[in-house]
């Protein structure tokens, strides 16, 4: 009984841990994570517009250039309105790190390598992006206007990742080796 009591409490623990990470996040945190993360998908979205080989990744590029570019000042406005301070944390420096190494590899590549990996990068980007709103940060926002600025994104981050993998089938496609 003891050994069956140990092993719950090591299985717990993990998930008592993960819980405990979301339940301190807070509205200048989301902000934060919302501006950080649009950040990344501009930085990302710039170089691809300068090294892809594709006319249509050069144009999914260029719309999220400029709806992230919206998004950040979405939040920065709001932020400001509201008199609330960004605080980094825990999700923000993750995103920020995945971005940052993202951004490295893609440098890195050109033409076609380049394009299947950014497309790539950006199908996963956005997974977790919406399961980060959706899971952690919707959760926990107390601001009603930042609830309706985070249940704003999901739609068209979520038609992002939809126009993501149309191209990442596109490039499957259109590749020899497959």
């Amino acid at each position: 009984m003891k050994i069956r009591f140990i092993l719950a409490v090591g299985l717990i623990a993990p998930a008592f841990s993960a819980f405990a990470d979301t339940r301190d996040i807070h509205d200048a945190h989301i902000a934060d994570v919302v501006i950080t993360a649009s950040g990344i998908a501009i930085e990302t979205a710039k170089l691809a517009q300068s090294k892809s080989s594709s006319e249509e990744i050069r144009a999914y590029a260029e719309r999220m250039v400029g709806h992230h570019t919206e998004v950040s000042q979405s939040a920065i406005n709001l932020v400001t309105r509201l008199k609330v301070t960004l605080e980094d944390n825990s999700i923000s420096r993750e995103i920020k790190a995945d971005g940052e190494t993202d951004l490295a590899r893609l440098q890195g590549l050109c033409g076609a390598e380049f394009d299947k990996a950014y497309i790539d990068q950006k199908v996963v980007l956005y997974q977790h992006v919406l399961d980060t709103i959706d899971n952690r940060l919707m959760p926990n926002a107390s601001n009603e206007e930042l609830k309706v600025l985070l249940y704003n994104l999901f739609s068209p981050f979520s038609l992002h990742l939809e126009d993501a993998q149309q191209i990442q089938k596109s490039l499957t496609r259109s590749d020899p080796k497959s």
